[in-house]
């Protein structure tokens, strides 16, 4: 345990069903919460990591689309640290068709889920997305809530007003009580003496009690009970007391000045390569390399990156770039990119600004550049990807209005 206060008696639900349409072609075979992230990381890593470093031992992992890779890796990794009978993961119903629903809101996700919130004898009930990337000592938020006597407290970003239409937006009063809430408004309301704006995180604190009540009055109101539609509004009508946490106080044991408020969303395929690249800076936003609050995975028994020959014109290099275990780079050059594990490059390649997935295989005389490559793809002797857009669209990759490559399984067959 790495959190500096006492949880409580806290259990956490975390919501992982998430298609993530808008990172197509790499959600077509997993959930967005599955999708690599850094090299050897999953995208739910770091929320996982964050309640477990926060002392919070009893997670609900909520699965629904494609959720078979997810499942696998929380019990091939989270499962055996942990001990199954302290950790949980709850498997929903597989949805893998388009039209197929399970689960209609993310309040209704829980109420799918409520009797094990029910049969448990917690006090607070920590509600998190499964898809984002940031890190938060959760525990300084319960201790937030439980000062505060809250039936309901939100994670919220501070955001420049002119960007707070993109969000929901809370009003909050002098004590940062929440007062209203609009979902994209075109004038948002500023914190009071600032010219920011509160921002919802889709990260809740609930008192196990008011929890189980609003859904249960929730689910005869609405079938498609969301928390930010219809929860919120509804607690705010009831004068429940809801408070919003601001995530720029919250801080972990050992970060830097430059990590303070990081979370990103990696909704679209921009916004996860930029996220991915800004990790191969010399000092990135978000430092992995802080072993006080570790993000956890599935390590795996590989062995070492290593380069091969040095020769002039078949020199194996990794410069600027972020290398997992067992790669090789094997006479290649690899500039500011990030291999995923067990990926291999061969002679006379030069790879520059892109993502490998696990288990890429680069042949001879390949050029490669600004492309996401999906895992267990071959590319042959000679190719080139991300020089002329025109012959990758035409092999069948999508091409990002800014210009990245992506080549996903489903399009190699």
């Amino acid at each position: 345990m790495y959190a500096m206060s006492n949880v409580g008696n806290t259990i956490a639900m975390v919501l992982a069903g998430g298609k993530g349409e808008r990172l197509s072609p790499l959600t077509s075979r997993r959930a967005k919460p599955s999708v690599m992230f850094g090299g050897k990381y999953k995208i739910i890593d770091f929320v996982l990591s964050n309640l477990f470093n926060s002392g919070i031992k009893k997670v609900y992992i909520l699965t629904q689309y494609r959720a078979y890779s997810l499942t696998k890796h929380i019990r091939e990794s989270w499962g055996k640290w942990t001990g199954l009978g302290e950790f949980f993961v709850a498997i929903s119903p597989e949805t893998s068709s388009e039209s197929e629903e399970w689960f209609k809101g993310t309040a209704d996700a829980i109420l799918q889920y409520l009797r094990f919130v029910e049969s448990s004898d917690a006090d607070y009930v920590a509600i998190f997305g499964g898809d984002h990337i940031y890190k938060m000592d959760v525990s300084q938020m319960i201790d937030y809530h439980r000062r505060n006597r809250a039936d309901l407290t939100v994670a919220a970003l501070e955001v420049p007003v002119q960007e707070a239409s993109r969000f929901g937006v809370f009003s909050v009063d002098d004590d940062f009580k929440i007062t209203a809430f609009a979902e994209k408004p075109s004038h948002p309301e500023s914190i009071p003496g600032r010219d920011t704006c509160f921002a919802s995180m889709g990260n809740y604190i609930f008192s196990t009690k008011k929890l189980i009540e609003v859904l249960q009055v929730g689910k005869k109101l609405y079938e498609d009970l969301d928390f930010g539609k219809h929860v919120i509004p509804m607690m705010l009508e009831n004068r429940d007391k809801v408070f919003a946490y601001n995530f720029n106080d919250n801080i972990i044991p050992g970060m830097k000045a430059e990590e303070k408020g990081y979370w990103k969303d990696v909704g679209t395929i921009e916004s996860y390569y930029e996220a991915n690249m800004d990790l191969i800076h010399v000092s990135p936003q978000l430092n992995l390399y802080n072993y006080k609050w570790p993000i956890l995975t599935n390590q795996g028994n590989l062995p070492p990156a290593k380069t091969v020959f040095d020769e002039e014109g078949r020199r194996g290099m990794n410069i600027d770039s972020y290398v997992c275990a067992g790669c090789i780079t094997s006479g290649a050059t690899v500039r500011r990119t990030i291999l995923g594990p067990r990926c291999k490059v061969n002679s006379y390649s030069e790879i520059e600004d892109s993502i490998l997935f696990e288990n890429v295989t680069v042949g001879r005389h390949v050029k490669i550049k600004r492309a996401i490559i999906d895992k267990n793809i071959v590319i042959p002797d000679g190719t080139e990807i991300g020089y002329d857009h025109d012959k990758d669209r035409a092999k069948g990759y999508r091409v990002t209005e800014s210009g990245i490559v992506v080549v996903s399984m489903a399009e190699t067959k």
